[in-house]
């Protein structure tokens, strides 16, 4: 072996003799070191010699310009960053599939359709709208629901939110709404938070918003998990027959574990002992092989249902409630593989609305039509080229042939003479009148005009029907939201501002969240350009609580144990935990984990201080007479008690955890959801309640 002088000190490096070469399965050679460690290269090929040290004149000497590696190195390094996405840029993206239930050839032409048990590749990206891409997991805030469908006749991008409603009507505010939710310009905060003045100001004069405020001050804003979340398609497309036949509809993605989000007290702490929460949640489902899936659900209707609804079905603001026109399934969602790597696939993966394939067309709807627009333009900035295709997550899977040629990232160009068409050399592809995708032919008159149509002036019916169809809890939740947001407002005038409009929706929501502000005068009622209606049906659809799963599979149980635990309690509990669906994690004072009762040994998955109670669904507390002693004196242990207690998660305690819930505040029969541990059906009685997911009972007792 050589030797080489490196700041001083003697170390080894490979010489040319090291090197062996291998041909890979594709014809490829690949250099590797003795004992199979790869030589470190430059992009170029070129071993590296020495990658601790640049290129001196002399040990002490300037950097030489001809140091090509720290060249290269630094050049890269340099400009690894792309631009992050101006909204949705907190993104986590997995792989998997579509597979249609029956054909619904009756509606559409496109071909993922068509045949029953087709199964469509599929790439699925969540995010938050507001933050940056360093931003925590559990803002609150829209969550992306974006679906890309490599489809046999292209791909389909069908870009949603796991709300189905949105801000604005007309896509030429949409930079206004989102300049206001970002960081305020002259401070550049908050991140990721809508709890500011800017925000409030525009959504106080801005009517058309008060429906999606309601969705976004409630539950549905502060998701448990991707998992747990409904995705929608949000506008109102058409479905076009090989007939040439349309169809309206709606998309929903409906998770097959069932709704679940978290209280606000409790996405605060999350944030703070996990930002990366909802990214985890997903790695570990799909790694551990319980596959996330939705059912793909459509609302299917004709012109002559939008012209008897009592809404415009073109507004983005307003939805068609599933008592009015039911939800079908057609077809299932399984995210099964997760990235190989997060910057190829996740973070380059561009989504855009007007990717349709032949048989899925779009409608009117303002916002739509401005977000067909606008997403070339986005993709372009952000990936630098026209040619962001040739990325392979941006690729199709079927085959596909243009004249586009050369520019910047230019992986595949025309092959031959013929680079345009028509020719006369009987080259190159063509269209195709049968197959190709057709417009539906939809009649349009009238004059050019900057108008908001009439139909979509009623801001407040469906933003009260929202309110309405959910549980007390829920609307209690919804106006401590209200009032944590307004109280970070500093500008009384838009505090008022929006109370008048509250006074639209729900007077005691109304009330509520200005006794709360300590607001005296109510103002009055803002103008309503038409009147507020008063008779539209409440929709149980549009509440978490009242469509829980009845299950408590896919959630997670945290097991807090200490020295002395009964082996055979926690054996008998894991089983049961697993037998349900559900997985069970253990907290113990050290992370290397306790000595049981028993003597065998019980690995920890977190340490007490970095496993609070708040990353789980429900809670365990399986420990002796002195781990409990031990433990009281623990303040992340009182916490972990008194927060589960708070965040009304059903908790089972062996009896020598008492003096660890009495210390924690917490009786240990202060209502159902505590459960002693005691008897052979403990278990059992533990594993039903947690089904509920949450005691609500318990919120008017906590007071958070």
């Amino acid at each position: 072996m050589a030797k080489s002088s490196r700041g001083g000190a003697d170390q080894n490096t490979a010489t040319i003799h090291d090197l062996k070469l291998e041909r890979g399965e594709g014809g490829e050679l690949h250099q590797t070191a003795q004992g199979d460690t790869p030589v470190l290269t430059t992009a170029h090929g070129v071993p590296v010699s020495d990658d601790q040290n640049t290129l001196k004149a002399g040990p002490r000497g300037p950097a030489l310009i001809e140091d090509f590696h720290f060249r290269e190195k630094i050049f890269h390094f340099d400009h690894e960053r792309i631009p992050e996405r101006v909204v949705h840029a907190r993104g986590y993206g997995a792989h998997g599939y579509f597979e249609t239930y029956e054909s619904l050839a009756k509606y559409t032409r496109a071909d993922l359709f068509q045949r029953a048990g087709e199964k469509t590749p599929a790439f699925v990206r969540f995010s938050t709208v507001a933050g940056s891409k360093g931003s925590f997991d559990l803002a609150r805030d829209v969550r992306g629901f974006a679906v890309k469908l490599y489809t046999q006749e292209g791909n389909w991008d069908l870009v949603g939110n796991n709300i189905p409603v949105f801000f604005i009507q007309d896509a030429i505010k949409f930079p206004d709404i989102i300049h206001s939710v970002k960081p305020e310009p002259d401070r550049g905060f908050p991140q990721a938070q809508s709890a500011h003045d800017n925000f409030w100001d525009f959504i106080s004069l801005t009517p058309e918003s008060m429906h999606m405020i309601m969705w976004i001050m409630s539950d549905r804003a502060i998701p448990r998990s991707f998992r747990f979340m409904e995705g929608f398609g949000v506008h109102t497309f058409r479905l076009v027959n090989a007939e040439g036949q349309s169809t309206f509809v709606k998309f929903h993605w409906k998770p097959k574990l069932g709704l679940q989000s978290v209280v606000w007290n409790e996405a605060v702490k999350i944030n703070g002992a996990d930002p990366d929460f909802h990214r985890r949640d997903l790695w570990d489902s799909i790694q551990s092989g319980n596959f996330p899936e939705w059912e793909l659900c459509l609302q299917l209707f004709d012109q002559d249902f939008a012209d008897s609804f009592d809404f415009d079905v073109l507004d983005p603001t307003k939805i068609i409630p599933e008592e009015t026109l039911p939800a079908i399934p057609v077809g299932r969602l399984v995210l099964d593989r997760m990235p190989d790597n997060f910057f190829a696939e996740t973070e380059q993966v561009a989504f855009m609305t007007q990717n349709v394939v032949p048989g899925i067309d779009f409608s009117n709807d303002p916002l739509l039509q401005g977000r067909n627009f606008s997403y070339l333009d986005t993709q372009l900035k952000r990936l630098g080229s026209t040619n962001f295709t040739h990325i392979p997550i941006n690729a199709p899977k079927c085959p596909f042939h243009t004249f586009q040629q050369d520019g910047h990232m230019a992986m595949r160009n025309p092959t031959g003479r013929v680079n345009y068409q028509p020719n006369s050399w009987g080259a190159g592809p063509r269209e195709s009148p049968e197959r190709g995708f057709r417009t539906f032919a939809d009649t349009q008159e009238g004059p050019k005009v900057r108008l908001r149509a009439e139909s979509f002036a009623d801001h407040y019916s469906q933003a009260r029907q929202f309110f309405n169809s959910q549980t007390a809890h829920e609307q209690t939740h919804m106006a401590m939201a209200l009032t944590f947001e307004l109280s970070k407002v500093e500008t009384p005038a838009i505090r008022e501002r929006m109370l008048a409009h509250l006074l639209n929706i729900d007077e005691a929501l109304a009330a509520a969240v200005a006794d709360k502000l300590g607001i005296k005068d109510m103002p009055k009622p803002a103008d309503s350009a038409v009147p507020v209606r008063d008779d539209l049906a409440a929709s149980p659809a549009l509440s978490i609580i009242q469509r829980g799963p009845e299950s408590f599979k896919g959630r997670k149980v945290g097991v807090l144990v200490s020295n002395g635990a009964d082996a055979k309690l926690l054996k008998t509990l894991q089983s049961a935990i697993e037998k349900e669906g559900a997985i069970m994690e253990v907290i113990a004072p050290k992370v290397t984990g306790v000595e049981a009762a028993d003597g065998t040994m019980i690995a920890g998955k977190h340490m007490i201080d970095g496993g609070p109670s708040v990353l789980f669904d429900a809670v365990a507390l399986v420990l002796s007479a002195e781990g409990a002693e031990h433990l009281v004196g623990e303040a992340a242990a009182r916490d972990f008690v008194a927060d589960a207690f708070a965040h009304c998660k059903f908790i089972a305690f062996t009896p020598e955890a008492a003096p660890l819930l009495a210390k924690a505040g917490v009786q240990a029969d202060a209502d159902e959801g505590l459960i002693a541990l005691e008897g052979s059906k403990a278990i059992d009685t533990f594993i039903e309640s947690c089904r509920k997911l949450r005691l609500w009972a318990r919120e008017k007792s906590v007071k958070l």
